[in-house]
C-alpha cells in the first residue's frame, strides 16, 4: 500500500488549493450572506478543467481518476462547502452525458458542459420519491420523434439557472427497470420551475423544483438505452456520494484549522485554553476522524478507478462515514469557539450549515447502511 499521493497528483492538489484560496474563499461569506451564485468564478474553475474531471479528452475533458476528483474537491470546499459542491454536481451531470450519450449527443453537449459555458443540473429527487428513488413517477412518453414529459423533480441544485437538466423519468413498468435517462435544455416549452428553496446552507447555489407539462423533448436526447437510466443514475451517484463526501473533508478541515487557531490564542483562567488536556484530547479526536474520513474516500476513489466489484459498497461507505464525521467536526470545532463561534465573524456556523445537508442528498445516510447491509448479505 502507498498512502502517498503521486507528483502529479500532488500538482493537482496544489493547483486547486491556490484557486481555493484565491477565488472561493475570500467571498464565501459573502455569497452565503447575498445567496449569490457565483457563475463567473466557476468559469474561471473550468478554465482549470476543474467542470470535467473525469470525463473523457475527446471533448475537452481532463480524463483523471477519482482520487483526483476527491484531492480537487476537498481543497476547492476549504475555499467554499456549497460552490465546490455544486461543481461536484455539474461534474457527475457531465460524466453521465459522456460516459451513456450517443457520439451526438456527447458531441453537442459535452465541450460546453466542460468549458461550462453551459451549466448541468442532475434530476433524480421528487416530492414522492427520495430515498425509494425507483418509486419516481415522472413520465416520459414517446410520440414520434419526440418525448412527452409529464411531472416534477425536487431539491434541484442549479433549477432554473443550469442550462441543461440530466432527467430520470419513467418509460417503462414499475420498479428501476422502467427508468430512462433523457438530457432536457433549458427553454423548452412546458419545462419550468417553483421559486427558490429558502435553505439552511447551501446559500450559494439555486436549488428549485422542476416541473415537466407536456414538455416534449426529442428522442436524440435520450442517454443510452431506455429502461437504462436507473442504473445510469447510480453509476453516476457512485462517484457523487464520493465528491459530496470529499466537499465535506474541505468544510472540516477548514473548522479544524480554524479552531486550533483559536485555542493557540484564546485566554481563560491566566493561560490559553489550548493548553488544557481536554481541549487537547478533542482536537486529537477530530483530526483522527478527519483523517480516517480522508481514507475512507481515497479507498472508494480506488474502488471505482478500478472497478473494482464492491465500489458501491465502499463509496457508500465512504459517504457515510465522512459526511458524519465532518459534521461532528465542524460542529466540534464551533463548539470550541463558545460564543463566538455562533457568530458570522467566524466560518464555523457557515461550515456546519453547509456540511449538514450532506448527511441528505446523494442517497441520505441511512440508504447507505440500506445498501453496505445488502452487499454485506448478497
Amino acid at each position: 500500500m502507498d498512502f502517498a499521493l503521486n507528483d502529479d497528483q500532488r500538482a493537482i492538489q496544489d493547483a486547486a488549493r491556490a484557486f481555493a484560496e484565491a477565488e472561493l474563499a475570500p467571498h464565501s461569506a459573502r455569497w452565503d450572506e447575498d445567496k449569490h451564485f457565483p457563475v463567473e468564478v466557476m468559469k474561471q474553475a473550468a478554465e482549470m478543467g476543474f467542470c470535467g474531471i473525469y470525463t473523457a479528452e475527446e471533448h475537452g475533458g481532463m480524463a483523471l481518476g477519482r482520487v483526483e476528483a476527491a484531492v480537487i474537491f476537498e481543497e476547492l470546499s476549504r475555499g467554499d462547502v456549497a460552490t465546490a459542491a455544486f461543481i461536484s454536481i455539474h461534474n457527475m451531470a457531465t460524466w453521465m452525458i459522456d460516459r451513456f450519450g450517443s457520439d451526438d449527443l456527447r458531441g453537442r453537449f459535452v465541450p460546453s458542459l466542460v468549458g461550462m459555458e453551459k451549466i448541468a443540473s442532475y434530476c433524480l429527487t421528487e416530492p414522492g420519491s427520495g430515498s425509494d428513488a425507483a418509486a419516481l413517477r415522472t413520465t416520459a412518453v414517446r410520440d414520434g420523434d419526440y418525448y412527452v414529459l409529464n411531472g416534477s423533480k425536487a431539491f434541484i441544485s442549479g433549477a432554473g439557472t443550469s442550462d441543461v437538466y440530466v432527467v430520470m423519468v419513467r418509460t417503462g413498468g414499475e420498479g428501476p427497470k422502467g427508468v430512462s435517462a433523457i438530457v432536457v435544455e433549458a427553454g423548452t416549452p412546458g419545462l419550468s420551475f417553483g421559486a427558490q428553496e429558502k435553505k439552511m446552507g447551501w446559500n450559494a447555489q439555486p436549488t428549485a423544483i422542476v416541473q415537466f407539462d407536456d414538455c416534449r423533448v426529442p428522442v436524440a436526447n435520450l442517454l443510452g438505452e431506455e429502461g437504462a437510466g436507473f442504473r445510469y443514475a447510480m453509476a453516476g451517484l457512485d462517484g457523487g456520494r464520493l465528491n459530496i463526501a470529499a466537499c465535506s473533508l474541505g468544510g472540516a478541515r477548514l473548522a479544524l484549522e480554524t479552531a486550533q487557531e483559536y485555542v493557540a490564542t484564546r485566554k481563560q483562567f491566566g493561560r490559553p485554553i489550548g493548553e488544557f488536556q481536554a481541549l487537547q484530547f478533542r482536537l486529537a479526536d477530530m483530526a483522527t476522524d478527519l483523517e480516517a474520513a480522508r481514507l475512507m474516500v481515497l479507498r472508494g476513489a480506488w474502488a471505482i478507478d478500478t472497478d473494482h466489484p464492491e465500489k458501491t459498497k465502499w463509496c457508500a461507505m465512504a459517504k457515510r462515514l465522512a459526511t458524519d464525521a465532518c459534521f461532528q467536526i465542524a460542529d466540534e470545532a464551533l463548539q470550541l469557539h463558545g460564543g463566538y463561534g455562533y457568530l458570522k465573524d467566524y466560518p464555523l456556523e457557515r461550515i456546519v450549515r453547509d456540511l449538514r445537508v450532506h448527511r441528505i442528498l446523494e442517497g441520505t445516510n441511512e440508504i447507505m447502511r440500506v445498501i453496505i447491509a445488502r452487499e454485506m448479505t448478497k
